[in-house]
């Protein structure tokens, strides 16, 4: 891992790390993190049914530190998509959506970032994406097991982009691709009325120590930002965190919204991490 980084602060100020000096010294796992459910599907773009209003830069300009990005090769191309990766769907390449992380992460060296992968392509061409996004130059590894680092020894060490993957079809070549179903368990996903929400573990096991709460309705094939008004405002939104945190006795780290901008997303966020 390496990269631009570091815990000194200019001309004497306090170091912050996303944007608070009380989280320097928390564990990664002991901090919430607002995320953006299929990130790179965006209505500023002119993507088919959305799932987000703006695109990765502007998600991290306005303070999303976790994405979910959907990885697939068509004609030999790598691509961020949402299931249909035609043309007029909406589509990306991958190494240029990732070099948007790049660029922040190069231009806001106290932010500690992480993505979860739906990953359709194989871990070398994961990687080489990175290589070429520059992306790699961020990357931490993190061993099963081995209690996670503070966000502002992660930000010391350089390693600030925290990646996983969903599926891992072949043996892992590089460890900063981690499986999140080794790292972390989630809620479900697939509800179509508020009254739908369960807070049941879905996949991964609750004893892993990181905590994906999926706070979100299905629409048949995207995102509606008719849902999203019904279910990111409080006190819907943070009564249920802390209905599935205290019925799972866990912290929710990653929470994953449709829409961002609507809501409460980052008021919630904040209050979990006792803001």
């Amino acid at each position: 891992m390496g990269g631009a980084g570091g815990m000194g602060g200019m001309g004497g100020t306090i170091p912050k790390c996303n944007g608070h000096a009380e989280l320097c010294d928390r564990a990664f796992d002991e901090v919430a993190y607002p995320m953006t459910h299929n990130a790179m599907s965006n209505a500023e773009a002119g993507w088919l049914q959305p799932n987000q209003s703006f695109g990765i830069t502007r998600q991290l300009s306005d303070g999303i530190r976790a994405m979910e990005l959907d990885t697939y090769e068509e004609d030999g191309e790598l691509l961020l998509c949402h299931t249909i990766c035609l043309e007029g769907a909406g589509r990306q390449p991958l190494a240029e959506g990732l070099g948007e992380i790049t660029a922040f992460l190069e231009a806001n060296p106290e932010e500690v970032v992480s993505i979860i992968f739906e990953n359709y392509i194989t871990h070398a061409q994961t990687a080489g994406a990175f290589e070429e996004s520059g992306l790699i130059d961020f990357v931490y590894a993190h061993e099963v097991d081995e209690p996670w680092p503070t966000l502002g020894d992660l930000i010391e060490a350089g390693g600030r982009l925290v990646v996983f993957q969903e599926k891992m079809p072949e043996e892992a070549e590089f460890p900063w691709l981690m499986n999140i179903w080794e790292h972390a368990w989630e809620t479900p996903f697939s509800f179509a009325t508020p009254g739908d929400f369960s807070c049941d573990p879905n996949r991964g096991d609750p004893a892993n120590p990181l905590f994906l709460f999926k706070h979100f309705l299905t629409a048949p094939l995207g995102g509606n930002p008719d849902f999203a008004e019904m279910v990111n405002y409080n006190p819907l939104f943070i009564d249920r965190v802390r209905e599935c945190e205290e019925e799972n006795d866990d912290f929710a780290n990653f929470v994953a919204v449709d829409f961002y901008d609507i809501g409460d997303l980052l008021d919630v966020v904040d209050a979990l991490n006792g803001f």
